[in-house]
C-alpha cells in the first residue's frame, strides 16, 4: 500500500500495512530526573498562568516549579507560561501534557 489513508464514513482508515510503520524507538530520548520545559500557550485571561501552575504542580510530588516565565504575543491577545521542572519520568511529563490538553483554554503545548 502506499501510506495514505482515506475517509470511510465518519472514521479515517489507514491504508498502511504493518510492515510500512516505523518500529517502535526501543530507548528512552530522555535521561531521568532532568531538568525539562513546558510550555502552555493560550488566549489572554485573567489567571491562564495560575491555571497552568497549579496543573504542573499536582504531577510534581510536592516538588517545586524551578522557573517559571510568562510572555505575551506582540498583540497581547495570547500569552504562554514555560515552567522548568524537575522531571523524574516519562509517565510524569505524559501525564502532565493530558492533563494540559484537556483545558479548553490552553490551545498548544510544546
Amino acid at each position: 500500500m502506499d501510506g495514505s489513508t482515506v475517509r470511510y464514513g465518519p472514521t479515517l482508515v489507514s491504508l498502511m500495512s504493518a510492515e510500512d510503520k516505523a518500529p517502535e524507538p526501543s530507548e528512552e530520548l530522555l535521561s531521568f530526573p532532568c531538568e525539562f520545559q513546558i510550555k502552555a500557550m493560550g488566549k489572554q485571561a485573567l489567571g491562564f498562568d495560575g491555571r497552568v501552575r497549579k496543573i504542573v504542580l499536582r504531577h510534581l510530588g510536592g516538588a517545586k516549579i524551578l522557573d517559571i516565565r510568562t510572555r505575551e504575543s506582540d498583540t497581547a491577545k495570547y500569552v504562554s507560561v514555560s515552567c522548568t521542572i524537575e522531571a523524574t519520568s516519562r509517565e510524569q511529563l505524559d501525564a502532565i501534557y493530558l492533563d494540559l490538553n484537556s483545558e479548553s483554554d490552553i490551545l498548544l503545548t510544546l
